[in-house]
């Protein structure tokens, strides 16, 4: 009968084996240097060439103020609520379509900014900004 000697190193080993590991991150090293040419494929077309202006229309802006009591400013001019549908729809019609910048006094009541905001998606109004006064920075 032969015995084998006992060595020492039977304990368990608490270490990572890394080379699987290296072996998994260079198969995906190499699988993603052969595909990345092929998602950047493109056309090469040769388009003609024309001698133009680049035109940059800047949409309009219309200034909508809502006063605490309910009172609607259209640029600026006194609005009646019923009035106020008709001038959105003619604004959704213009092209560009304009920006609706909403200029709420700070008491006003949620509701009347909830309405208001809803009429002018309504009308087809999709550009709405609300236009505030800055912090003045104490120090």
């Amino acid at each position: 009968m032969a015995f084998h000697p006992q060595l020492k190193y039977d304990a368990p080993r608490s270490e990572i084996n890394m080379i699987p590991l290296i072996d998994v991150m260079l198969v995906l090293l190499i699988i993603f240097i052969i595909a990345a040419p092929l998602l950047t494929h493109a056309v090469k077309i040769d388009l003609p060439a024309a001698d133009s202006v680049a035109v940059s229309m800047k949409p309009e802006t219309i200034q909508l103020g809502i006063k605490a009591d309910g009172q609607f400013l259209w640029n600026g001019e006194s609005v009646e609520e019923a009035r106020l549908e008709t001038l959105m729809r003619e604004a959704a019609g213009r092209t560009p379509l304009p920006e609706l910048h909403l200029q709420v006094d700070a008491t006003a009541p949620y509701e009347f900014v909830a309405r208001t905001m809803a009429r002018a998606s309504r009308a087809g109004l999709e550009k709405i900004g609300f236009v505030s006064k800055p912090e003045e920075q104490t120090q």
